[in-house]
């Protein structure tokens, strides 16, 4: 599917049809059109092979079988790395998720936000939803069907482009200039039993009009769900102790108990002693599980709801206009486009009203529980089912509800005590789920033309992108719900009034005051109905907008012994702006102690704007004669950071004309995004590492090593630097004969000042920084750390508590522990830490990229060779919440080897391809499994001496055909053609990477094209 840019007019006469070789005559007399190609702003220099660019033509387009942008762009190893690159696959409902119906390209693992996207080499505005804090361009809103190539240059290129050019660009070229018209009708779908079908139609037109060419497309694109129940690969769990204690309420919510000998809600279920009865969830519709502590519970499983591939659809159109205005070219490019998406998260947990776990329901909802004698009865499993006995019963009946743990029943809306209630878990029943609509478009409109031997060119862009999102399913109130569980809900949906004095509570309006919720009681249409009450629709509004403009010429300044001098000159100016406004009832605030009116969800408000202004200039100059350089800088001011100057040095030596060796050297930047700098309180974790600091470590770590990720609220910084980078690349590419080329680029970025919260400073600025300690919540305005109450009523030996400056902490510590005998011996924290994005990050990372091209022309026709490969030599980044560097390469998420094979033929008429897709083995993410988890894999035999496991490497095959009519052409494509399974993997909840490998199986899709 990839081409790397031919290195010579020998390599390209390979290459290309043999339509391209006139004579000498006709190419003297034509007018050459000077091109500019990604990677370099200055027109009409052979600048082949001087960089390492990746073209994807529009015969790669058409052979490649896929249906959007992420789907050819997947298996290309610059886009592969870690979990920058992502689609639909990785949304969901919560904030913590990438945004439904999105997908975005990350180079070289650095980040969707490091990766410059280009469109006709302008820029296009970011989504307006962030992924985390990070703004990136919504690949899935670029329509394929206008695309006539892609190319990638992945190197830093911030000399040239200036701001998130990182990691490198990719650049979509549009249709331009087309003459005819074709119709694409295409689908897909899977050879599995279940529909996960994509349909596809497009058309293209191109005509003469008005002295100048028009082009116009119309896209549609259609795809359906595949969940993980749509597979026997992911329809059960990959562990069986990957379970909740939260089933879902239809399932039967789970009882806390009380441990014999113990007061509280010590569990779920325990046995009374030798050979009595196991106490049981008395309404679990699923088989009891039981946990390492020998309870017996009724568990939920992700995968139950997991949607692997979300329900998408999106609608293009748009057109491209050159004319030729005497001596300017007047071209104009639009496009606008349509998505329609949902996703999905697992049910959300029921808390209390603070989200501390185990809410309490009335005790009167045992009721349900009693025989027709109205004495008690709960069902328990019989012994004599669990000692095999043959036709024993698995449930009877017992009396026997001693066990049940209750407690005065004060309820959390009004504070009313009503009796007795007892503790339970559960989640609710259906999953979390979003409907997003994100429309964007995009206008060009600039001219173009020469003065003498410099050609220029000036053009105004705006780019606007916007995103709706509605919560449909599965949000519910906290207030109502426990309104409802303390029978203080109206029949209109709202919270009784309370009337203290007379002990009553009262409906406005005509309602009725409900009975007690009963979260016991399943397929019962009234508790259901008053459910529903509690259910809550909050909303999301998005935009995004760029307006720039830009002024470029190009050409050539003198010449010396070995050519001419040339040179690119520019100006630019931007101003952009982002809004992500979610409803009131989606925000954490203060007022409302931080919680979100909703279970399980959140979002984050977050406004900003910038003003930019760019003066670039790059220099091409024949050194000698086998010598080139290509030099470039640009400088960039921004009115709320200030400015930075980034240059590039490229040198190319070619000793022999079948050998270019290459390479740059080149520094650039990440502005940080709009988001980072006007966010506002984000619900997330942050992650603080123990190890890190000794200190740090005593007092809320117990002195052990383990990273944990405590809830926080996250929140921007309008003081944020940007980000920095240098980068080198060291290249050869070799062609030895004119149907041969081999390349291999050595290239590493070292990325620095990466923006992110750093939770282990926070704790370690703590020590002797009274002012980010807190009794309770942070106070409105402020930054630190959340501590439970408790251990503000101790003091230190000078008699000074935790919220005074020159506090001994660990006196405060060793006090809390004499005082409270806590389970852990560490300083308690409370909930909602307030952390502010920072500077704090850094990574590295180094690599090889080899490509092999071969052809063999025979008298029928053409035969190819195709081989490319990426090595990770190395990719290290500080651990989150730590200046700990930790080695990445190899481990969860970062093969460390990728590679593509394909051979294929080609004549007039029939296209045939077989392609060998290869990802290396990689460690699990075994470090993030529980303890239970650990000992099924023990007993399973799947870990190692050291504890480790590796996941398998996966080699998959993609079959193509095609064949060309005179006026119509027929594609048909399969992916996995073997339908291979993809390789396990237990440290995932799916039971594989979504990154790196999919669930889908074998799939085809057949295209039709009509050519009028």
């Amino acid at each position: 599917m990839r081409k790397i840019s031919v290195l010579a007019t020998a390599i390209a006469s390979a290459l290309v049809s043999g339509s391209l070789f006139a004579d000498e005559q006709t190419i003297g007399e034509a007018k050459v059109e000077r091109i500019e190609v990604t990677g370099s702003r200055i027109r009409g220099v052979d600048l082949e092979g001087t960089q390492p660019l990746v073209v994807i033509s529009n015969e790669d387009i058409k052979n490649s079988g896929a249906s959007d942008i992420y789907e050819l762009l997947r298996d290309l190893g610059q886009v592969r790395g870690g979990s920058g690159t992502f689609s639909t696959s990785e949304s969901g409902a919560t904030s913590t998720s990438t945004p439904g119906g999105q997908a975005a390209a990350s180079l070289r693992g650095l980040g969707p936000a490091s990766t410059l996207t280009l469109i006709n080499g302008r820029r296009v505005a970011a989504s307006s939803f962030a992924a985390g804090t990070q703004n990136f361009v919504d690949i899935n809103s670029i329509p394929l069907a206008a695309i006539e190539r892609v190319e990638i240059l992945a190197t830093g290129a911030s000399a040239i482009y200036g701001a998130d050019a990182v990691a490198g660009v990719i650049n979509y070229i549009l249709k331009s200039d087309y003459d005819g018209a074709e119709l694409n009708l295409s689908y897909g779908n899977s050879t599995a039993s279940s529909n996960d079908g994509r349909a596809n139609v497009n058309f293209v037109i191109g005509r003469q009009v008005a002295g100048g060419n028009l082009t116009v497309f119309a896209d549609y694109f259609d795809r359906k769900m595949l969940t993980a129940q749509d597979r026997s690969f992911t329809r059960d769990p990959a562990l069986v102790s990957n379970y909740s204690y939260l089933p879902k309420l239809q399932d039967g919510a789970n009882i806390y108990y009380t441990y014999i000998g113990r007061i509280g809600p010590g569990g779920y279920f325990q046995p009374r002693g030798a050979g009595d009865q196991y106490e049981v969830n008395p309404r679990c519709s699923n088989e009891l599980t039981e946990t390492e502590l020998d309870e017996l519970i009724c568990a939920y499983y992700p995968n139950q709801d997991d949607v692997l591939t979300s329900p998408f659809k999106s609608a293009s159109a748009g057109f491209m206009f050159n004319v030729e205005l005497g001596k300017v070219r007047w071209s104009t490019d639009f496009f606008f486009s349509e998505t329609k998406s949902s996703a999905f998260s697992s049910p959300a947990p029921i808390d209390q009203v603070n989200d501390a776990e185990g809410p309490m329901a009335h005790l009167s909802t045992l009721d349900i529980f009693r025989d027709t004698n109205g004495a008690f009865f709960m069902p328990a499993i019989n012994p004599d089912f669990l000692a095999g006995v043959a036709g024993a019963p698995k449930y009877i009946a017992t009396e026997d509800f001693d066990l049940v743990w209750d407690d005065f029943f004060d309820t959390p809306i009004h504070d009313r005590w009503v009796g007795y209630g007892l503790g339970f878990d559960a989640r609710f029943n259906d999953p979390r789920t979003i409907d997003i609509r994100s429309r964007s478009f995009r206008l060009v409109s600039g001219l173009q033309g020469e003065v003498g031997h410099w050609d220029w060119e000036t053009a105004l862009t705006y780019s606007r992108s916007s995103s709706n999102q509605e919560a449909s399913r599965g949000i519910y109130n906290r207030y109502k719900l426990h309104a409802a569980l303390g029978g203080e809900l109206c029949s209109d949906g709202q919270i009784s009034s309370y009337n203290a004095d007379t002990d009553t509570l009262s409906c406005s309006g005509g309602a009725e005051l409900l009975g007690y919720f009963n979260p016991f009681l399943v397929g019962d249409a009234t508790n259901d109905a008053q459910l529903a009450l509690a259910q809550e629709v909050p909303t999301r509004k998005g935009l995004s907008t760029v307006l720039g403009w830009d002024a470029r010429f190009s050409g050539e300044l003198f010449e010396v012994q070995h050519g001419f001098v040339s040179a690119a000159l520019g100006l630019e100016l931007r101003r952009e702006k982002i809004t992500d406004t979610p409803s009131l009832n989606a925000r954490a605030r203060f007022e409302n102690d931080y919680l979100v009116d909703v279970f399980g969800f959140g979002s984050s408000l977050s406004a900003a704007s910038r003003n930019q202004a760019a003066a670039f200039a790059e220099i091409y100059a024949p050194l000698a004669e086998r010598v080139e350089l290509l030099a470039a800088g640009r400088y960039d001011h921004y009115n709320d950071f200030g400015g930075t100057f980034n240059p590039k040095v490229g040198l190319t030596w070619r000793p022999v004309d079948e050998l270019i060796l290459r390479g740059s050297w080149a520094t650039s930047f990440r502005a940080p995004s709009l988001t980072q700098a006007g966010v506002q309180l984000r619900t997330t974790t942050a992650t603080y590492d123990c190890s890190a600091n000794q200190t740090v470590s005593d007092l809320y770590c117990d002195g052990q090593n383990f990273s944990s990720s405590p809830n926080v609220l996250e929140l921007g910084n309008p003081d944020l630097q940007a980000e920095t980078s240098e980068s080198i690349s060291l290249g050869l590419a070799w062609s030895p004969s004119r149907d041969t080329t081999i390349t291999v680029d050595y290239w590493q970025f070292d990325h620095k000042r990466l923006v992110d919260t750093d939770m282990t400073a926070m704790l370690a600025r703590t020590i002797t920084d009274a002012s980010v300690r807190h009794c309770g919540l942070v106070p409105q305005g402020q930054t630190g750390i959340a501590y439970t109450p408790s251990v503000c009523n101790v003091t230190d030996g000078s008699g000074l508590r935790i919220d005074q400056q020159g506090a001994s902490l660990s006196e405060i510590l060793a006090a809390f522990i004499e005082a409270v005998e806590p389970r852990d011996n560490v300083l308690p924290l409370m909930r909602d830490h307030v952390i502010q994005l920072e500077n704090v990050g850094k990574q590295e990372v180094k690599g090889l990229d080899i490509s092999f091209k071969h052809t063999l022309d025979f008298a029928g026709g053409r035969l190819g060779l195709d081989i490319d490969w990426t090595n990770y030599l190395s990719f290290k980044r500080n651990k989150a919440g730590s200046d700990e560097i930790e080695s990445l390469v190899g481990t969860y998420h970062y093969p460390r080897n990728i590679g593509s094979a394909r051979v294929s033929w080609r004549n007039d008429d029939l296209f045939l391809g077989l392609t060998a897709l290869y990802t290396s083995s990689y460690q699990d993410d075994i470090g993030r499994l529980s303890r239970r988890n650990i000992w099924e894999l023990e007993d399973l035999g799947e870990l190692d001496a050291d504890g480790n496991r590796q996941v398998a490497s996966w080699t998959t095959l993609r079959a193509s055909v095609g064949y060309d009519f005179d006026n119509a052409a027929i594609n048909l494509s399969i992916d996995n053609l073997l339908d291979r399974d993809p390789p396990r993997v237990f440290g995932s909840s799916r039971g594989f990477d979504s990154i790196n490998h999919n669930a889908m199986g074998r799939s085809y899709r057949l295209s039709f094209t009509y050519f009028f």
